[in-house]
């Protein structure tokens, strides 16, 4: 579940404590989280609703000023049921502190494991040192750029960043991506292993 800057701000200053979406299917469930920019999100209930449920009260907690405008915003996303999803601020985001964990060596050897398990599940072949690689030798350049050298659609991309970024060896930048010192520390292993 993707939400605006707009939204995490609201999030972040108390004034946002739920969300709205279309979905065949929820992509979030209650007694999860939710790792954003802000921090992580617990995810408090996740409910199929009806439109006629939605108060003025609920879009405002969804940083809406009217249910209407809730309503043309719910209107512009594909979905099959409408869900209200209750969350609050849990605390810091645990990737950000993963990233500057250097792994031991027995870390490494599982880290390195997972990543060629990544490799071998993808349709596309082998990418992870790619990306990795490219990521240290181009930091803080456009995501596109990168794209287009790699040979994939931006969005596509982006989610194999996003991906390693889960397991803390990329950190977003305002602009493009930077390897976080365990990344570094990761793609040295990968090198070496080569």
């Amino acid at each position: 579940m993707l939400l605006r800057n707009v939204t995490l701000k609201g999030i972040q200053n108390g004034s946002i404590t739920q969300a709205f979406r279309r979905w065949k299917r929820p992509t979030v469930k209650a007694g999860g989280t939710l790792n954003t920019r802000i921090g992580q999100l617990a995810i408090l209930a996740v409910d199929a609703i009806g439109p006629e449920e939605i108060t003025e009260n609920d879009a405002a907690a969804a940083g809406y000023p009217t249910v209407g405008m809730l309503m043309e915003e719910l209107a512009k996303r594909d979905g099959e049921a409408l869900y209200r999803i209750r969350f609050e601020l849990a605390g810091p985001d645990p990737r950000i502190a993963l990233r500057e964990e250097i792994p031991t060596k027995e870390e490494l050897q599982k880290i390195i494991l997972k990543l060629n398990r990544m490799d071998s599940r993808s349709s596309t072949g082998p990418w992870i040192r790619a990306v990795l690689k490219m990521v240290r030798a181009r930091p803080a350049e456009r995501a596109g750029n990168l794209a287009d050298d790699f040979g994939l659609e931006k969005l596509e991309f982006k989610a194999r960043v996003r991906r390693l970024k889960t397991i803390g060896l990329t950190e977003s930048l305002p602009v493009g991506y930077r390897l976080s010192p365990r990344g570094r520390s990761v793609l040295d292993a990968l090198q070496n292993s080569e």
